[in-house]
């Protein structure tokens, strides 16, 4: 899970996954804000319902997600249970908001009659978000409590950490698709396809693509030469 042969370090690579994350969550703000009308979980005007879907999913979902992911190359110096417990519960957070921005997703279908789980966006949506609550309780069981013997941990971290990629790699897949969607349908409804409003959507998914390949690269890469194998080592005691 490491690049350290080819003598790439992870911190410039968390540098920038922050910078873009935070451009990332402006945009999205300004589009579901300034474009969109606001945001409200209930309103007569069943937009706004809809507008906290992506607000949570990319900053409470996607960004706080990756900020446990990194939060081993962050701060590689941190005590390793104290990383181990903030990489727990950023996950839990970022579990909540993401299952709470899909209810809202759910909530504005239901609240317009429109029909729910009828595209691929909303398939790979309900899986991942599936795969993501499993991955945490298996990270919480296997490495927080009871805790399995070290041995045991340390044959499951790399595949923790592989599975746990793979899981964020597809809720990057599925914001895209969403972003793409709803755009799609909002210049079938006449929105001006080389508009400010289409050209900041576009631009904010290119920009959570880029976000996800820094925090991809920053979790195989070695925070410092002693931890080659990019999470810190589980202690034989």
């Amino acid at each position: 899970m490491a690049a350290a042969g080819l003598g790439v370090k992870a911190a410039p690579f968390t540098y920038a996954a922050h910078a873009l994350a935070a451009a990332a969550a402006v945009l999205v703000l300004v589009w579901c804000v300034h474009f969109r009308g606001g945001l409200a979980l209930e309103a007569q005007n069943k937009n706004l319902i809809f507008n906290v879907h992506p607000v949570l999913m990319l900053i409470g979902y996607i960004i706080l997600g990756s900020e446990a992911i990194m939060i081993y190359k962050v701060f590689p110096k941190l005590n390793h249970d104290t990383a181990k417990l903030t990489h727990l519960i950023l996950h839990a957070i970022a579990t909540v908001l993401g299952a709470f921005g899909i209810y809202c997703a759910f909530k504005f279908h239901n609240d317009s009659g429109i029909a729910n789980l009828y595209s691929l966006h909303s398939w790979l949506g309900i899986g991942t978000i599936s795969l993501y609550g499993i991955q945490w309780v298996f990270g919480f069981v296997t490495f927080f409590f009871p805790g399995e013997a070290p041995s045991v941990r340390r044959r499951a971290l790399p595949w923790h950490a592989l599975f746990g990629l793979f899981v964020y790699v597809l809720a990057l897949a599925t914001a895209e698709l969403g972003f793409l969607e709803k755009l799609t349908f909002l210049e079938s409804g006449g929105l001006d396809k080389y508009g400010a409003e289409a050209f900041l959507v576009n631009f904010t998914a290119l920009v959570v693509v880029l976000f996800g390949a820094s925090v991809v690269v920053a979790a195989v890469t070695p925070a410092h030469d002693e931890a080659p194998q990019g999470y810190e080592q589980i202690p034989v005691n």
